[in-house]
Order: structure tokens, then C-alpha cells, then sequence
């Protein structure tokens, strides 16, 4: 019995507060779900940088997925930071077993500094293992560069990209444009049963972005939760996206956070 939707993070805890966890769980208040967490690995972390990573076992992410899995039920779920092969391993089996329906895989690789937050010897098992599962998968421009061995310079090449990434076994692509600003607009391709859609924005010139792909990959997740359609449920995650880095927050030194509340103050 419950009288919310119900969304599941599989992801790394954020000390920092911006990513992560933490910003999976500020999404989903804001968009009115609720959200269960299974930690992946814990990372000491600021707006500056990462400075340690503790992953936990494999088996325990599992037993965290099978609590919420045992409870209400998921309704939709994410995967963030999922660290090697043992807890890539171990989420897909937990995924299968417990029918986990409307997946959104964010494939967390390298941080912002270029702390690696998936292992090299892993990469393989997560195209493998994780990326079939995926309802919705949600690359950047240099993840979608690592999935598919293809530089990515346009708009041309983030459509292909997403195409092959779709021959992974995700049944939607959306490859972000956030790292290829033209024109002062963004533009994020998506690819949904054999065609492009094409999700254009303001660029918004601020360094308060950390956690943006959390945030994005959460939104969708807590809209298909909500019984939205794929495509709904991106334009909507995107359109809170805008909205948090429109109404930016100053915090730290470096790469700051996106406002996640900002829904609320206006």
C-alpha cells in the first residue's frame, strides 16, 4: 500500500551534497516521488574534487535493492555511479530478479576532475550487463565517445551516437549536449523507436552544474514513476533541469550545485 510513487537510486553517496545520492533524493522531493537509495560506493567529495572512494561489496548493493524491491515495490528506477564489476554484476542480477521496470541508466564514468568512477575492467560487463536493462539511457558527450569508440563534434555525430548506443540494447537514447554549446543554445538528441527528437534549450553560462546528469537521469525516472511516457518524461526532467541552473545557488569554491529547489521558490 502506498500513496506515492515509489523510485529507486542506484548511485554513489555525494559528502558534497551536489551529486550523486543526494541529488537523486532532491529530485525526487521536488517532483513529488519518493525515493529509495541503494549506495554504491561512499566518495569524499566537494565542489573542488574528489579525494577518496570507498566501494561497498557487490552483494550488499544487492540486499539494499531487495529491501526496497520487498517493501512497496519500485516503480521506477536509476542507476548513477556503479564503481567495478562486482556491484555492475550484482544490479543487473537484482534488476532482473526483482522485475525493475522503467530503468534509467545514467553511465557515470569520469567526474568532472577525471577521478574515474567506473573502472576500466568494467566497462565491458556494464555494456553487457546494464545497458540491455536500460529503458532510458542518458550518455554525455564524452560518455557517448567511450560507449561507441566515436568522437562526437556535432550535432551529426551525437545523432549516430546515439544510434549505436541503441544497438547496445537501450530502447531509448538521449545523448546531452551540454558540453557542445552553439549559438548560445544546447541541444540534446534523443533517439526513441528509430527516430531523432531534439531537445533544445538556452545555454545558461554558470559553473553551478555539478550533478546536473544525476539530476536529469533522477527526473526521468520519477516522471516514468509517475506513468509518464519516455519522451514526456525526458522533456519534463529537462525542462527542471533549466529551471535549476536558471536559478543558480553559490556554494564552494568550484563546481557548485545545481538549486534543486528552485521548483519551490518560485
Amino acid at each position: 500500500m502506498k500513496d506515492i510513487p515509489t523510485v529507486l537510486t542506484i548511485a554513489g553517496s555525494d559528502s558534497g551534497g551536489g551529486a550523486g545520492i543526494q541529488a537523486d533524493l532532491k529530485t525526487f522531493l521536488a517532483l513529488n516521488v519518493f525515493g529509495y537509495t541503494a549506495v554504491t560506493s561512499v566518495t569524499a567529495q566537494n565542489t573542488m574534487g574528489i579525494y577518496g572512494i570507498y566501494e561497498l561489496p557487490g552483494n550488499f548493493v544487492y540486499r539494499q535493492i531487495e529491501a526496497a524491491a520487498q517493501d512497496t515495490g519500485i516503480d521506477a528506477a536509476k542507476t548513477g555511479m556503479l564503481s567495478n564489476t562486482d556491484i555492475v554484476v550484482n544490479v543487473a542480477k537484482a534488476v532482473r530478479y526483482f522485475k525493475i521496470k522503467n530503468l534509467v541508466v545514467d553511465p557515470v564514468i569520469r567526474a568532472k576532475d577525471g577521478s574515474s568512477l567506473l573502472k576500466d575492467d568494467a566497462l565491458e560487463t556494464f555494456v553487457a550487463e546494464i545497458v540491455p536493462l536500460a529503458l532510458v539511457i542518458t550518455p554525455n558527450i564524452h560518455e557517448a565517445e567511450i560507449l561507441t569508440g566515436a568522437e562526437v563534434k556535432s550535432v551529426n555525430d551525437m545523432e549516430q551516437s546515439a544510434e549505436k548506443i541503441s544497438k547496445l540494447g537501450a530502447e531509448v537514447v538521449v545523448v546531452k549536449g551540454g558540453h557542445l554549446p552553439k549559438d548560445g543554445k544546447v541541444v540534446d538528441v534523443g533517439y526513441i523507436n528509430g527516430k531523432f527528437e531534439y531537445l533544445e534549450y538556452p545555454y545558461i553560462e554558470t559553473r553551478n552544474t555539478h550533478g546536473i546528469g544525476c539530476t536529469l537521469s533522477a527526473g526521468i525516472a520519477a516522471n516514468l514513476a509517475k506513468g509518464y511516457d519516455a519522451l514526456t518524461s525526458i522533456r519534463f526532467a529537462r525542462d527542471y533541469v533549466q529551471g535549476a541552473l536558471q536559478n543558480e545557488l553559490k556554494v564552494g569554491r568550484g563546481w557548485g550545485p545545481l538549486n534543486h529547489g528552485w521548483i519551490w521558490q518560485k
